[in-house]
């Protein structure tokens, strides 16, 4: 294989690691945009619906998935630090 090969495939390999860094960037960031309004419109609410709202299933699942993101969000930053470690091997 060329050089300039080689150097083809290393362009199109990071590519695809920023294009794929980029779109979990992007739904983590939306994730949080919309957690903040959730928080927001939560305190709108007065104290008796809010209390009713955080009993129900659905907020469980929320408040779950929101620890979930949490984890995600570091599980992604380690991802792109092995991709960058890969990219500068190759």
């Amino acid at each position: 294989m060329s050089d300039e090969q080689t150097k083809s495939e290393q362009t199109a390999q990071l590519d695809q690691t920023e294009l794929a860094r980029s779109i979990i960037e992007s739904l983590l960031e939306h994730t949080t945009v919309v957690s903040d309004l959730i928080a927001l419109m939560a305190q709108a609410l007065d104290p008796d619906t809010t209390k009713a709202l955080t009993l129900t299933p659905q907020w469980q699942a929320y408040l779950e998935s929101r620890r979930r993101m949490e984890t995600t969000r570091a599980e992604v930053e380690q991802f792109v630090e092995l991709c960058k470690r890969d990219d500068e091997r190759e």
